[in-house]
């Protein structure tokens, strides 16, 4: 079983909070990362500066399809970032913690 991670931002602690712990009791996920951060984008033709929470999702492959729709499904954005990212390496103690937290 290969690990994944996905990546997306929230406007506030609150909304990720929920659905991480969701993820982590149901077993989706084995781990959520929530960092606070400062973002500068477009939207609607403005430069917006904004404060947001970064979410870092990891999980295994058997499950990236079910974490993108819960986080699609949950989300307060109108367009949320859901982004895969690949994992090339990773520590076998780690990835053994992984694939037992998410079965």
């Amino acid at each position: 079983m290969k690990p994944v991670i996905i990546v997306s931002t929230y406007p506030d602690k609150k909304s990720i909070s929920k659905i991480a712990n969701e993820l982590v009791k149901n077993k989706t996920v084995a781990c959520v990362n929530v960092s606070k951060i400062s973002s500068i984008y477009s939207w609607k033709g403005k430069i917006e500066n904004s404060s947001e929470y970064i979410a870092i999702f990891k999980t295994v492959t058997k499950n990236k399809k079910l974490l993108k729709k819960k986080i699609l499904e949950t989300h307060p954005y109108k367009v949320p970032e859901i982004a895969e990212l690949t994992v090339s390496s990773l520590n076998k103690s780690y990835l053994n913690w992984l694939i037992e937290s998410t079965n």
